[in-house]
């Protein structure tokens, strides 16, 4: 409240130097599948003439939003995890198993990297249901999302070794903590 007994609200800056590539990918694929869909509501119900490629595009489309949004997860170390026990255990104990977890987690990812590169191998030439283009398109994009939560998460455990602490043992850090 101002001294006119009026609200004054200020918005803040907007700075988008911080913004991750992969949120701008996410946020094309997101555009894309939005307007994706206003098309297929808009030939459905006005044109009552429903375009039959927009829903096999729209899945497709959710799926690249995901794999490349999931990436901006794991470079904010955002994604869900328990802490209840890293307020109860020993300092060792937590700084191990918080060590454990960022090499699971670079394991996995690489590793499922990996496999969508070999189930795209195999594929091959396999073609979309409705639309005449290869369903590595799709693949390759979720396979992109992997390789970029890979080297975020590698990028998470080294800043999580050189702090010497991770955001599992101190809940009140984030990655923007970074000095």
């Amino acid at each position: 409240m101002g001294d006119d007994g009026q609200f004054h609200a200020q918005d803040d800056a907007v700075n988008f130097s911080d913004t991750p590539a992969e949120a701008w990918v996410a946020l094309i694929f997101f555009w894309a599948l939005g307007l994706t869909v206003f098309y297929q509501f808009f030939t459905r119900y006005v044109m009552n003439d429903s375009a039959a490629w927009t829903e096999e595009i729209a899945r497709y489309l959710l799926i690249a939003t995901v794999f490349t949004g999931a990436a901006i997860g794991v470079a904010k170390n955002n994604h869900i995890q328990v802490d209840f026990f890293y307020r109860h255990l020993p300092h060792w104990v937590c700084r191990t198993l918080s060590v454990v977890t960022d090499i699971l987690r670079c394991a996995f990812l690489g590793a499922a990297t990996f496999l969508t590169w070999q189930m795209m191998e195999r594929l091959g030439s396999y073609k979309m249901t409705i639309i005449d283009l290869p369903m590595n398109i799709v693949y390759g994009i979720c396979m992109f999302g992997f390789a970029a939560m890979f080297l975020r998460s590698m990028w998470v455990a080294k800043v999580h070794w050189q702090r010497g602490y991770s955001v599992l043992e101190r809940p009140e850090s984030t990655m923007q903590d970074i000095a």
